[in-house]
């Protein structure tokens, strides 16, 4: 019995040696991460007058680009909201709306579509679009895709949201719309799940318009992680779904910025993919977009990149470079969710490289 006793006097020291390092580097690993600077709380007023981008250098009009998003409020019977996602509207409608162009909102319903707002991940631009009256006031009245005249716009982008898997694969206004525009070379464009409005697409000649395509979209990995049972949740996962109708899918890393360009096709993976699906756009037409001051998210995202395609050394290069002027030019908090996020997908080399970047950053500050 002695023996025994000491075994698990031993195993309980062992525990709570472990339990104790475990809150001491969840202690650390906190105190890494940086308050919101007061600078950035204010931002919430930002409105579109403030940014420079918009009010200087203005380009002449161009025309106009039709964005739709969801109608869908529910995921399916699982009792969670959904939406469209607000950043994947308003960065996309500001780039648009810089080089030129009109931005009309519709969806397959019509009126006031429900929305997603991901406090953490607003910037001034998304501000300026919840304080941008007229563009509040398109979403509010958006246009049933029934009462769309396609020949008004330039090009379509498709708004993620996980609604849209619900309400855009089989809607037939849509389904036309993008036919008609990939047929007559105009732009089909989509990002995160937004692209499940191309999906179900035949074209003229019976083959569906994704078949052989490159696409990227938001990923298995990327939707599993954060919704364990979205197999049973959704009516089919849209990597899967992708893939099954014949498109050759394009994988970026997780919750980083990966575009698909197929001729006139222009597909983004996630949200952060958002700014370059837009900007893609913008090239496709033949314009040279519109310079824009790159945002600490972008930033971070493009040095997060580097970490996985170059490793820690030259991704502590790339924030040196980022860092050496304005120390405020990356999103700390951003390397801690990643870092967050790779200990969740246990791939813990990756997360022990993010958090050495965060802590390395610190430096800066």
């Amino acid at each position: 019995m002695s023996g025994k006793r000491k075994i698990i006097k031993l195993s309980l020291i062992v525990l709570a040696g472990l339990i104790v390092s475990i809150l001491l580097f969840g202690i650390w690993f906190l105190s890494l991460i940086p308050l919101v600077p007061e600078s950035e709380k204010n931002i919430k007023a930002t409105s579109p007058s403030e940014l420079p981008y918009l009010t200087e250098n203005i380009v002449p009009y161009r025309g106009k680009i039709l964005a739709v998003v969801t109608s869908t409020s529910q995921m399916g019977n699982s009792g969670k909201n959904t939406g469209f996602e607000l950043t994947e509207l308003s960065r996309a409608y500001y780039v648009f709306q810089a080089n030129g162009f009109e931005v009309d909102v519709a969806s397959p319903l019509g009126g006031a579509p429900p929305v997603v707002i991901d406090g953490d991940d607003m910037t001034e631009y998304d501000f300026a679009f919840l304080n941008d009256t007229i563009a509040q006031a398109k979403i509010k009245q958006s246009i049933p895709m029934k009462d769309v005249d396609p020949k008004a716009y330039q090009a379509v982008y498709f708004v993620g949201g996980k609604g849209t898997l619900f309400d855009f694969p089989d809607n037939a206004y849509i389904q036309s719309l993008v036919r008609e525009y990939y047929e007559s070379g105009k732009i089909v464009s989509a990002v995160c799940h937004g692209p499940a409005a191309l999906v179900n697409v035949t074209l003229s000649n019976g083959e569906l318009l994704i078949a052989n395509r490159q696409v990227s979209s938001f990923t298995n990995k990327e939707e599993l992680l954060l919704i364990p049972d979205a197999a049973e949740i959704f009516p089919f996962l849209l990597q899967d779904k992708l893939m099954e109708n014949g498109a050759t899918f394009n994988e970026g890393f997780m919750y980083l910025n990966k575009v698909s360009k197929d001729g006139n096709l222009i597909t983004g993976q996630n949200p952060w993919s958002t700014w370059a699906v837009a900007k893609a756009v913008i090239e496709q037409m033949g314009y040279t977009p519109k310079q824009r001051m790159i945002t600490s998210e972008e930033n971070t995202i493009s040095v997060l990149e580097i970490l996985e395609t170059e490793g820690y050394s030259q991704a502590k290069l790339a924030l040196d470079k980022l860092c050496e002027y304005d120390a405020m030019s990356v999103d700390r908090r951003l390397i801690a969710m990643h870092g967050f996020v790779a200990a969740m997908d246990f791939d813990l080399k990756k997360a022990m490289n993010q958090i050495r970047l965060l802590s390395y950053s610190n430096g800066y500050l």
